[in-house]
């Protein structure tokens, strides 16, 4: 059974990394988002930042520096979100019903499916920093290897929250504007492009709604973990959010209980 289970776990992970390889469009629009803020619209805010001290910096820096870890987050993001699209297009062709009726338990094969768009997600944000480092971005050497847990970890929760949502989705058409509903409050509505003293300076209420957004969370772990430091709150919140986003999903494509009995 545990050879089986590997077998089906490789199998699932192999033909998701095949799909991205074929899918260069893919890899070239997960990049361009996050590129287009680093070195275009950067350069326009960077004068709103660096007028006071940010942790984990705790030195004045620049706006590219800040919302880099910011745009870490939001390649994973974008790629929870792609793997959403794919399992929603699975489900239409036929391809995700045949997986799921394996002897296999469904969230096994569900687990399967998020720790392979996990995988590629890390790829993609590995090579955004590279690009950013290429940019002129200071990141320490030892920071690449201490991002990699909380690229794993939040790619995990974003990946999990993308399950979930794939699991209400209905029909592919109508995928562009529940992931406008999601992406763009989540990503705004965060401290990935300002810090939460700024935000809170303008609108206390906007910075409450912020400090409860679970990818807030995960910029914040990508942050102080790119800079050698760990951030528990952070870790804590993003670990739950993950737990809690990977059991509705599971429960969502539970064909007697979830979102697929009402369904059918």
């Amino acid at each position: 059974m545990m050879m089986h289970a590997l077998r089906a776990l490789i199998g699932i992970m192999s033909r998701e990394c095949l799909r991205f390889v074929h899918q260069r469009e893919r890899f070239i629009s997960a990049l361009v988002r996050p590129l287009l803020w680093l070195f275009i619209f950067a350069a326009g805010f960077r004068s709103t930042l660096g007028v006071a001290i940010i942790p984990p910096y705790e030195t004045y820096v620049l706006y590219e520096v800040y919302i880099t870890p910011g745009l870490l987050g939001m390649v994973q993001l974008f790629n929870g979100m792609q793997s959403s699209l794919s399992m929603v297009y699975d489900r239409e062709m036929g391809s995700m019903k045949t997986l799921l009726v394996s002897p296999l338990p469904r969230s096994f094969l569900l687990t399967s499916k998020l720790l392979a768009g996990v995988l590629i997600s890390v790829i993609q944000a590995i090579v955004f920093l590279l690009i950013a480092a290429a940019y002129g971005i200071e990141i320490p050497a030892l920071g690449f290897l201490t991002v990699l847990p909380a690229l794993i970890l939040s790619g995990l929760m974003l990946g999990a929250l993308g399950l979930l949502l794939s699991s209400f989705i209905k029909q592919l058409e109508n995928f562009a504007g529940v992931m406008n509903f999601v992406i763009f409050p989540m990503f705004f509505l965060s401290s990935a492009l300002y810090p939460l003293w700024r935000i809170k300076e303008s609108n206390p209420t906007l910075a409450l709604l912020a400090g409860y957004n679970p990818f807030t969370a995960a910029v914040e772990l990508i942050r102080f973990a790119l800079y050698g430091q760990f951030n528990l709150q952070a870790a804590l919140i993003t670990l739950f959010s993950l737990l809690f986003f990977l059991g509705m999903a599971i429960w969502g494509y539970n064909p007697s209980k979830g979102m697929m009995s009402r369904r059918s």
